[in-house]
């Protein structure tokens, strides 16, 4: 079992920069591949980001991509998504998740979820 933590969160003017933080607990983070999904208002949760359990390889939604990065810190136990030059069509909750390390990242189901944070971008 693993427990996800997201931070960060919160309000930002449109061109501007945050970084949200997953802090997680319980068995050792490099076990698990963990991405960043994101859910707006009247929408489907779409994954924007992922990263494999050994923090090669990483995926990035082609709407984020060049402006969103995720990382991770397996000694830290935790994982960020950077995100620069917001968008007001980003806003969204931001949800960290985590799943047992796989050959397919992408389109296994996630097994862990973290509450979730709010990321409201201002026009």
């Amino acid at each position: 079992q693993v427990q996800l933590a997201e931070s960060g969160g919160g309000l930002v003017q449109a061109g501007g920069s945050l970084t949200l933080s997953c802090a997680a607990s319980g068995r050792t983070l490099s076990r698990y591949d963990m991405g960043w999904l994101r859910q707006a208002p009247g929408k489907e949760r779409e994954i924007v980001a992922a990263i494999r359990w050994s923090g090669d390889g990483t995926y990035h939604t082609d709407s984020v991509k060049g402006r969103f990065t995720i990382s991770r810190d397996n000694a830290k136990k935790t994982v960020y998504l950077q995100m620069s030059s917001l968008k007001p069509e980003d806003t969204a909750v931001y949800y960290c998740a985590a799943k047992l390390k796989s050959l397919q990242i992408l389109t296994t189901p996630w097994e862990y979820w973290g509450q979730g944070t709010q990321v409201t971008v201002s026009s």
